[in-house]
Formats: structure tokens, sequence, C-alpha cells
């Protein structure tokens, strides 16, 4: 431990009653401490003293390389706090750290409610979309919030969206002095404009929330027509098979539906797209599932547009495959790439059987009608059939 210099410290709203001695000691020691005015504060911290600078930014702690430093942090810093931040620019033996209870364990200790079974959001900067695909009935969150503003923002927005009448509990200074806890319905909350810190635990309650299985309904998407319909998208993920982690190339991605279902299953997606209307509604849909940071937009043509990306664990070919763009893509995808294709054209059709007898997979032609009124009947009303070509490189 010799090249240890830097303490990373959490503290709550008790301030230096609730640290450990050795937390206490780190801090005494410390020619620097770093932290909100908030942290400092709590911590009593004199002139050596540092706020955060605003824009956030590490680097005027990595400046203090080699000194006995501290920086505090709300908490646990390892949960939505500065220590990971720092981490990832310290080698090991740099560094120690001291959490505190985090906000969700206070939360969850003040509500009585198991905390291995609730979920828990930083909602400081991201937006209110990422709970799109937690919402369901019954489910419990914890979220943090800058204030009462923000409080009232996201009740507004789960109202908006069918939640209204979910259970709502506002928890603000847990730990200290100003512990306040309040309890409202979602659709009842007024802004407490003073409160700041805030913790949201929320017990929901009203619509349905987001089905996991693939193929969610068209009309959760905004598209032109150009869409992998609902069946044929179900399939195309079943054989794509998401994993937590992985990235899909999406080429000729349309409305961007199979990136948002790839992405729902915390994977991540290139949707590359070369008309600028259509790469504008991939942005929406991805913004409306909160997914934007994990779908990227390429506008252009493939393959040249596909330079310069990261390599993919999957590619689906939804539109514009030929035999060039195909064998340009399979020089640059690595061993045990998966790849999925579809037609519904017959030179295409005869691409993919070609592409079958070179490179295996399984080819599938799939046919599907949906009932209509014929008269005073009804009748199966037949849609283009599809094939599918699936295999791995």
């Amino acid at each position: 431990m010799t090249d240890l210099w830097l303490s990373i410290v959490g503290i709550g709203e008790d301030g230096l009653a609730g640290l450990s001695e050795a937390s206490r000691n780190a801090l005494i020691a410390a020619e620097t401490v770093f932290g909100g005015e908030r942290h400092l504060a709590l911590a009593g911290i004199g002139r050596r003293g540092r706020a955060w600078p605003v824009p956030f930014d590490v680097s005027c702690v990595l400046a203090c390389r080699g000194r006995p430093t501290v920086v505090l942090a709300s908490g646990d810093p390892f949960w939505y706090g500065v220590g990971g931040s720092l981490a990832e620019y310290l080698r090991e033996g740099e560094w120690q750290a001291f959490p505190a209870p985090s906000s969700f364990a206070l939360v969850a200790a003040r509500l009585g409610w198991r905390l291995e079974n609730i979920t828990c959001r930083g909602l400081h900067a991201a937006p209110f979309e990422t709970l799109v695909p937690l919402l369901a009935h019954g489910r419990r969150l914890i979220c943090l919030v800058r204030d009462g503003n923000a409080a009232a923002d996201l009740a507004n927005w789960l109202t908006v969206r069918g939640w209204g009448a979910s259970r709502l509990w506002t928890c603000v200074a847990l730990g200290g002095p100003q512990e306040s806890i309040q309890n409202y319905r979602v659709d009842g909350y007024q802004a407490n404009p003073d409160a700041r810190l805030v913790a949201m635990a929320l017990e929901m309650e009203g619509a349905d929330g987001l089905p996991r299985g693939g193929g969610l309904a068209d009309d959760r998407f905004v598209h032109d027509g150009q869409i992998t319909k609902r069946p044929m998208r179900a399939l195309a993920l079943s054989a794509l098979a998401p994993r937590a982690g992985e990235r899909l190339w999406d080429i000729g991605a349309g409305s961007g539906a199979v990136s948002v279902e790839w992405a729902l299953c915390e994977g991540t997606a290139v949707a590359i797209e070369q008309r600028d209307d259509r790469a504008a509604n991939i942005r929406v849909n991805a913004a409306s599932f909160g997914l934007t940071s994990r779908i990227d937009v390429a506008v252009g043509c493939a393959p040249q547009v596909l330079s310069g990306l990261a390599p993919p664990q999957a590619v689906f070919f939804g539109g514009g495959l030929d035999g060039a763009m195909f064998d340009a893509v399979w020089a640059l995808v690595p061993k045990r790439t998966r790849l999925v294709a579809h037609s519904v054209t017959l030179e295409t059709e005869a691409l993919l059987a070609n592409l079958q007898r070179r490179h295996g997979g399984e080819l599938m032609r799939v046919e599907i009608a949906h009932a209509a009124p014929l008269g005073d009947f009804r009748s199966w009303q037949p849609v283009r059939p599809v094939v599918q070509w699936s295999a791995v490189k």
C-alpha cells in the first residue's frame, strides 16, 4: 500500500458522526479534500476543501496524485457515485474506499422493503424514458432525482403514461436531523421546490408495462411503413439470439424496431439507414424507449458506412441486401458472428438460397395470413411471404 494516496469516503446526512474511525483518520491526514459544497460542510472541512468544478471533472483529483487526498461522496461512492469514475484512472494500491449506507439502502430500511427485490436508478442526468422497460404493475423502484421540482416532473411523466394511481414516497435528507418522508399518490404530488437530493420510492399501479418477449406491437414505433412487422421481428430476434453486452449491426434499419428490441435485451446496436427521414424516426424510437445511449444511428449506405465501426456479434439485413454488400460485410465481421437476413423479393430470395449453399445455416420461408372481412363473412388475407436465412460465420 506504499502507493496509497487517495481515500474515497462516503458521507451521510449525519456528517462526521456517521463516519468510521478509518474515514476520520483519512480526513485528518488529507492535504486536500474534494466534494460537493454540501459534503464539505457536513464534514466541517475548512481551507483544505475544494468543491467539484462545473462541469464535473476528475482531473483536479488526479493532479494530486502522490499527495494524501480525500474525495467525499454521498453514501456509497460506487453506486451512482464518483467512485467508479475515479477508479477508471487509478492503479491498484493507489486508493481505498470507505462507503456509507447508500440512499437506496436508507430508503429500503425506512419503508421495510427488501432491497434485493427493488429496482434502483439514478436519474440526475438520465432521461425518465430509461424507466420505460422497468415499469410494471406491482413493481417497486427507488429513483434518485436532483430536487423537488425534478420529483414533480417525474410524477407528471408517470401520470401522463397511465401510472397516476401508483404510490409515491419522497425521502429527503435521510439519516440526518432534517430527515423527511412523505407519502402521496403519483398524480397528487405537488413539488417542494426547497427539497434537495430527493429519493423517490415508487410502488407501481395502473398501466400495463412493456412486454419483454420479442415482437412488440408495430404501433409502438414511429415508422413510414418501412418496419419489420411484429411476427417476422419476433422470428428475427429469435435467430439473432440477443445477449447482454453484445453489439448488433442493423443494416437497412427502417424504423429501428429490431435495434430497439435488441437493446431492450441489454445489448447495443448500430442502426444503419441511408434515408435521413427514417434515421430521424430511429432516433425518436430509441429515445421513447430510453435507449439513446444504447443505439447509435449511422446514416449512409452499407458497406461504406460500416468502416470504422466496432465489430458486431450479430448482423441483421432488413433490406437492400445484394451480393456485393453481403461479401463486404462477411469480410468485416469476426468469426462466430450471427447473421440473419430477410427477403420479400424473388431476386433476394435467390441470393439467400445461394448463401445457404455456400455458408450453411437455416433457410426458412414464412407465410402469414390475417383474418379479414369478406362480405358478411371472414377470410384469410395473406401477406407477402418472407424468406429468412440465418447462419453463423
